[in-house]
């Protein structure tokens, strides 16, 4: 009995320095791109700031039948859109996914994305130890980025 009190005991500090050592990403002005009937898809955008150096390597939501990390970029004076593997997050530099550059893009929408409603999307950050965290978030729609609040 004390043997597997013992091995219990190892499990659950174990799984505890795992999840101590998660990493930690701050997700700031987040939003999608609103969307019209039939439009198949569209754009996530957001700021994010890793504590430790990261890397976003994929994000889901149930309103899209896809979720990728994109990157948009000229290639040969032509604007091209590609799926990536992942986003390096540099320590403690933001990082932000914006329109024309990086971005979560959701295709295969299962329903239009009103303005002023909010949508589920999950974040999977993966720091350099390979420990996989993941962030929930509920992400306003709008039909343009919100207005930075200015501090004074």
């Amino acid at each position: 009995m004390k043997k597997s009190t013992l091995v219990a005991a190892t499990l659950l500090t174990t799984t505890l320095s795992i999840q101590a050592f998660a990493q930690t990403v701050e997700v700031k002005d987040a939003w999608a791109r609103a969307t019209v009937q039939g439009q198949m898809a569209t754009g996530a955008f957001m700021k994010l700031t890793a504590k430790e150096g990261s890397r976003l390597v994929a994000a889901s939501s149930p309103v899209a039948g896809v979720t990728e990390v994109h990157e948009m970029a000229m290639d040969n004076n032509i604007m091209k859109m590609r799926a990536v593997p992942g986003l390096d997050l540099p320590a403690g530099k933001a990082v932000e996914l914006k329109p024309g550059g990086y971005h979560v893009m959701l295709m295969d929408l299962k329903a239009p994305l009103k303005k002023d409603t909010t949508i589920p999307l999950t974040l999977v950050f993966k720091d350099a130890r390979g420990v996989e965290s993941r962030t929930e978030l509920k992400v306003p729609v709008n039909t343009a980025a919100p207005m930075a609040e200015h501090k004074h």
